[in-house]
């Protein structure tokens, strides 16, 4: 995930309030901007693809494009500035639907895609590949399914993330601790008070996102290791005892001095303030020229046990453009997410290849052996699981895991807290999506 001061603040959001991607957000169908924004017939024309460059990736993506144009004399391909994060991104095209012009390719997170997707605004990618004879086969199965609903995919995979865990080898060493991840939590608390010690005041042993800036995404790793989650599909679950106990670890980190939490915590350990980072693998790409040694690894998981939460984001399709501009779309689609960019992607950025083809593609190969912590993400794969419903599907539920991780973090009592996140994330399931959904 990409680093931005409060990131989704200026979604205004809190509460019961209203994402930007939110349900009743979409009040646009889009279908008076159809042929807007883009154009052309199938196989010529603009494709107007909005992006936030995931990973610093502009420039990948230009060249990406301008092989893509070299390939497909036809098309040309306007990358547009959509935003700076997912979430204005997600803000801007929901404005393009209530009137505006409508992109032919759109950047949508993890959290974004699917509140477009159930108000009918994103066009299904399997069978508009299937249409136009483009193989989705060989995406990484999960990655893929992050995006189906009630039998339809509404994005492929394109920056594609999980948390990993990071750390600072000076640190470890002067703290006397081994030169590898902590096997889980538990472990890591013991050793915290030891790199406290070694690092002395104004560091922290581990940096994490507040809750502005994605901790309810890295916290789901701690409270799965638990035995706790977010929610059981649509019933939220913050009161069951794993994930108050994973909570009540938190809090204590920060009471004892453990913890910082960070508007941007990849610049704090960068600058050396802290001993460990959980972050995204996206990370990767920043971290070629740190002041000191770093370790990658798994983050914590009991044995066995799926712990890993995937992130980023993929690109999909809207609905309300025309059938020309669909097929364009797929094709720049293919080519952008194809073996080889993909493999070009991943080596700039740190995201995880989303082919399975890449990892044997001699390039990437090539890199992997050269680069062993980009292949840590790769390799964590089969430990990750699908993140909980109340965190990617409730409207602005993220924001208010959030918001409620920042009360327990500055003190604020762990069960009354989650009691009111409880019925929150209720409300907001009620009121917004019970109606359209199947439970």
């Amino acid at each position: 995930m990409d680093s931005t001061l409060s990131r989704r603040n200026l979604l205004g959001l809190g509460g019961g309030a209203l994402v930007a991607a939110g349900l009743s957000a979409c009040a646009g169908t889009g279908s008076s901007t159809t042929d807007n924004g883009g154009g052309g017939t199938a196989g010529s024309g603009t494709i107007d693809f909005w992006s936030n460059h995931p990973g610093k990736s502009k420039a990948t993506e230009q060249k990406i494009i301008a092989a893509f144009e070299k390939a497909n004399p036809g098309l040309k391909v306007k990358l547009t500035d959509a935003g700076k994060n997912y979430e204005e991104v997600a803000q801007k095209f929901n404005a393009a639907l209530s009137g505006g012009s409508l992109p032919d390719v759109v950047v949508v997170s993890d959290v974004t895609w699917f509140n477009f997707a159930i108000n009918d605004r994103l066009t299904d990618i399997a069978a508009l590949a299937a249409a136009n004879k483009v193989d989705t086969a060989d995406y990484v199965e999960g990655l893929y399914n992050d995006y189906q609903y009630d039998g339809k995919h509404y994005a492929a995979p394109y920056a594609r993330s999980t948390v990993v865990f990071y750390w600072n080898k000076e640190m470890f060493k002067k703290a006397g601790l081994p030169d590898r991840a902590p096997t889980s939590w538990d472990e890591f608390t013991e050793w915290a008070p030891k790199l406290q010690s070694a690092i002395g005041s104004g560091k922290s042993p581990i940096i994490l996102d507040d809750g502005s800036n994605y901790l309810d995404w890295t916290f789901q790793n701690i409270v799965w290791n638990y035995g706790g989650a977010y929610s059981k599909e649509w019933t939220p679950t913050f009161t069951d005892p794993g994930t108050v106990k994973a909570a009540t670890l938190l809090q204590s980190w920060a009471k004892n001095k453990y913890l910082k939490t960070s508007a941007d915590s990849a610049a704090d350990f960068s600058a050396g303030l802290g001993a460990v980072l959980m972050e995204s693998t996206g990370d990767l790409g920043g971290f070629k020229e740190l002041p000191f040694e770093l370790g990658v690894g798994f983050v914590p998981a009991p044995e066995g046990v799926k712990t890993c939460p995937t992130g980023g984001a993929g690109v999909a399709v809207p609905q309300g453009i025309s059938d020309a501009r669909k097929v364009n779309a797929i094709k720049f689609i293919d080519f952008l997410t194809s073996t080889a960019n993909t493999a070009t992607f991943t080596q700039a950025t740190g995201y995880m290849p989303v082919r399975t083809s890449a990892t044997s593609d001699p390039s990437e190969a090539a890199y992997l052996k050269a680069n062993p912590n980009y292949e840590v993400a790769v390799k964590q794969l089969p430990k990750t699981r699908p993140q909980d419903y109340a965190r990617v599907f409730i409207p602005g539920g993220g924001t208010m895991i959030g918001e409620a991780l920042d009360k327990i973090v500055a003190g604020s009592d762990v069960n009354s807290t989650f009691s009111a996140l409880n019925q929150q994330i209720q409300s907001a399931y009620d009121s917004q999506l019970k109606s359209k959904v199947q439970k």
